[in-house]
């Protein structure tokens, strides 16, 4: 016999609620902090060469750091996002963040590549605090504003991704990459007080015992069919999106625009202006639009690639392509985590961690596929397969019934 959850209901903030909901001040630091924490696992891949000469390994030996980095996410995924809704939030981030600082000082101060190795490991399970803080605001947030204020905590987690490899790479060419792990444990150290300081008391939305909330995750994929499509859908688009940025450090470097790697990081900064949208798609998101703009953003993120096929050899083209690459995958996250906290308001951090675990594992395989399309076609197979993910997406897309996900019945129980 499955057991039933006792429920409680969350406690509101304590700070003076605005017409969203929530004080503005703790929406800007709830961003700011998934944006810093969320850049911990990209703020290596700029810097894999001058680690292989540190640490005298070979390149393939060296992409390990990458992979278990992100192993490490998936795990902090698994294992513990679901606690979000088992444990008092504030307490839960205060405890993950200080493992993150020791973490980074660990790698910034490592001093053989198997102990930078298990750092990043530590660190990129324990980065997941971002999606603890994303379902926190929307809890926090009336049904009302719910897509806003989860679009602007999003601008600045996706702003984070966006803006780690700039920064990465222009601290390690001034000081040195020690100081970007460093660095980064500092802000970790800042970051947990800060947040332990301004977050509201939350209470666990269910008691049920550790194992069971892990069953329970697995279980919502079964009782939730959105749930499911729309971690298709963002499996797809985040394929896409990291196809896209594995690759194209290959043709910024290569003989038609030699770029150096900083100039491959200040490229990245393009993107960013990707992070634009987040509020508006949240808007959408309120108005109801999600499936029509969910549509859009497929079509959209397939004529980006188009265009960045055409533009190979101008850099204005594939600039543009990637903000539009970075807006179409933006939309759709935004909007398919709308459509997921609706479904239960009391597993919220289950459904995220089941719903980031599925598009994450789209995003491995996107980089993955990138890089062998890069190696056997060049940039003209690699933006086939870009444009080919979200087409695919959108023909899925088009077999969604007219009804809203929303529609589906609340379950505390699932």
């Amino acid at each position: 016999m499955s057991a039933i959850p006792r429920t409680r209901t969350p406690q509101p903030p304590t700070a003076a609620a605005t017409p969203q909901g929530v004080p503005g001040r703790l929406v800007a630091l709830l961003a700011v902090a998934s944006g810093m924490t969320v850049a911990n696992l990209y703020y290596a891949q700029p810097l894999l060469a001058t680690l292989s000469h540190t640490f005298h390994t070979t390149t393939a030996t060296t992409g390990l750091l990458i992979t278990l980095t992100q192993v490490g996410y998936v795990i902090g995924m698994v294992f513990l996002v679901p606690l979000g809704d088992r444990l008092e939030k504030r307490n839960l981030v205060t405890a993950l963040l200080t493992v993150t600082t020791l973490a980074m000082a660990a790698a910034g101060l490592a001093t053989g590549f198997p102990m930078l190795l298990i750092a990043s490991l530590i660190s990129g399970a324990t980065s997941v605090v971002a999606q603890i803080l994303v379902p926190f605001a929307a809890s926090l947030a009336p049904d009302h504003a719910r897509g806003r204020v989860v679009g602007r905590v999003m601008s600045g987690l996706l702003t984070g991704i966006l803006l780690s490899r700039t920064l990465s790479s222009l601290v390690s060419d001034l000081v040195g990459w020690r100081v970007v792990y460093l660095g980064s444990a500092g802000l970790m150290a800042v970051l947990a007080v800060a947040l332990r300081l301004a977050l509201p008391r939350h209470a666990p939305t269910t008691t049920i015992p550790y194992h069971h909330v892990l069953r329970s995750t697995a279980r919502l994929m079964r009782t939730h069919p959105a749930l499911v499509r729309r971690g298709l859908y963002q499996a797809a688009m985040f394929g896409a999106f990291s196809a896209f940025w594995t690759t194209i450090s290959f043709v910024l470097t290569g003989p038609h625009f030699h770029y150096s790697a900083t100039g491959v990081g200040l490229f990245a900064l393009v993107g960013a202006a990707g992070a634009a949208i987040a509020p508006f798609a949240g808007h959408w998101a309120d108005r109801g639009l999600s499936r029509p703009m969910t549509g859009a953003a497929f079509v959209l993120a397939a004529l980006a690639f188009a265009l960045a096929g055409l533009g190979r050899h101008d850099i204005v083209l594939l600039a543009v392509a990637a903000i539009l690459v970075d807006m179409a995958v933006q939309t759709t996250l935004i909007l398919g985590q709308h459509t997921v906290y609706q479904l239960d308001p009391a597993a919220r951090a289950r459904l995220n961690s089941a719903f980031i675990a599925t598009f994450f594992v789209g995003g491995a395989a996107g980089s993955q596929l990138g890089s062998l399309a890069y190696d056997s076609t060049g940039w003209t197979g690699l933006t086939a397969l870009g444009a080919i993910l979200p087409l695919t997406a959108l023909a899925y897309w088009f077999t969604e019934l007219r009804q809203r996900p929303a529609a589906e019945p609340e379950r505390a129980d699932a």
